[in-house]
């Protein structure tokens, strides 16, 4: 066999796989599931900065979020990301459409009956914010409210109000990193 053939023959062969391996990866990665790098405390205790999550891409395009679930989702106007950065967010789903949410005593009342959180320490203090300030709120037919997990440092729903279904990427469902945290997300249900 010509050498020239045969080294022409792999660098083909290895064109093919590599042209078959991003396909599949970015027709995953569009539609399936996406990675998503924890930024920032809001999500302490149970995510810390710099962890990574695999975010499911496909449930709610079937189906709608469900209080406890913690979603990635474009940030709003409101939360002032820096230009250009296209910055997503990950939070919990406190209510949704529908729902009436007040805080009282540091505490989300929804639908008149208090959120009950194991997840959040017991010296958290979950502060009100410029959109949820002494008023019970009805959320519209499309509106989520959302809160993260470490209420005294997040940027979430009590200080720039709901999200809609339009803007959530998908639902966080699997922690890949660090090593010794890798899992699927416990479920949370109220």
């Amino acid at each position: 066999m010509n050498p020239l053939k045969a080294l022409s023959s792999f660098f083909l062969d290895m064109v093919e796989t590599v042209v078959i391996g991003l396909s599949i990866f970015l027709v995953v990665y569009l539609f399936f599931m996406q990675p998503h790098q924890v930024n920032g405390q809001s999500m302490v205790p149970n995510f810390q900065s710099g962890e990574y999550v695999l975010t499911d891409k496909v449930s709610y395009r079937m189906g709608d979020p469900v209080p406890g679930d913690v979603v990635v989702f474009h940030a709003p106007e409101a939360a002032h990301c820096p230009e250009g950065t296209g910055c997503d967010f990950i939070k919990r789903v406190i209510a949704l459409p529908g729902d009436t949410i007040e805080l009282v005593d540091s505490s989300y009342i929804v639908n008149g009956t208090a959120l009950p959180e194991p997840y959040i320490p017991a010296d958290f203090e979950t502060q009100p914010g410029m959109f949820i300030k002494e008023r019970t709120i009805t959320l519209g037919p499309d509106e989520y409210f959302v809160s993260g997990d470490n209420r005294p440092y997040s940027s979430d729903s009590r200080a720039w109000g709901p999200i809609s279904k339009s803007d959530i990427v998908g639902k966080a469902f699997f922690r890949y990193w660090p090593i010794d945290k890798l899992g699927v997300l416990e479920k949370i249900t109220y």
